[in-house]
């Protein structure tokens, strides 16, 4: 499971989604899944943002959610100071846990997540 928080949809965050997106797709044999979840303090403005995101991207694979609160869920311990948090499960268990502050999601970041997807497959 590839689990993608975020506090801002970026061009940036588009491009690990799509890879996302595509390596769930990929490995639909695996049982691999994910979802992103925006989170926000304005959930009915969000809505038809994350649709259009959704849309605009032509995300097929990978769910996108909202979530009342910028904190995140609490079980989740999102970090406080990331722009963008990845978190990939297998068994119940976290294997790969990223945190990108605000303008740290870049193309290299976004090769090193995607890679890590390897992690969680079986």
């Amino acid at each position: 499971m590839v689990n993608v928080f975020t506090r801002s949809l970026t061009d940036n965050l588009a491009s690990l989604v799509k890879q996302v997106d595509k390596a769930v797709g990929d490995n639909e044999d695996q049982k691999m899944a994910g979802f992103v979840v925006l989170l926000t303090d304005d959930p009915d403005a969000a809505e038809s943002e994350l649709k259009a995101f959704a849309e605009k991207h032509d995300i097929q694979n990978v769910p996108l959610t909202l979530f009342d609160g910028t904190a995140g869920p609490e079980a989740y311990k999102v970090a406080e100071e990331a722009e963008v948090t990845v978190m990939m499960w297998r068994d119940k268990k976290v294997e790969v846990n990223h945190a990108f502050a605000e303008g740290k999601l870049n193309k290299s970041a976004i090769t090193k997540v995607v890679k890590d997807t390897s992690k969680i497959l079986n």
